[in-house]
């Protein structure tokens, strides 16, 4: 695997897309601890988990646990929803299928 590091421009772009304000001291923290963890995963990546069989559920992995925790599980059973009307009317502002909230975040 190259040893791909990201950049100044990486951490930027990465900050614009999540909408984080980075001051000029934050940006190369935040390049250096991005490296870290690209690191720990290229380490991760070098192990061989050929003989690790693949995992469907965590719960597999509780063992004798398995049966008290399907039995904390509710049933998956449909039942019908509050009616929208009522609660729509009861809405400060809705369009009669939405609510409508103000604004929160600005571009």
């Amino acid at each position: 695997m190259s040893e791909e590091t990201v950049s100044l421009e990486d951490v930027r772009r990465v900050a614009e897309l999540a909408n984080l304000e980075l001051t000029a001291d934050e940006e190369p923290r935040m390049q250096r601890d991005l490296n870290a963890i690209l690191g720990h995963i290229r380490q991760l990546n070098q192990l061989d988990t050929s003989q690790v069989p693949a995992m469907a559920q965590v719960s597999e992995v509780l063992g004798g646990q398995v049966e008290a925790s399907a039995a904390a599980l509710r049933d998956d059973i449909l039942r019908p929803s509050v009616d929208r009307a009522p609660v729509m009317a009861e809405a400060p502002d809705s369009n009669d299928s939405f609510f409508k909230v103000p604004r929160v975040i600005e571009r």
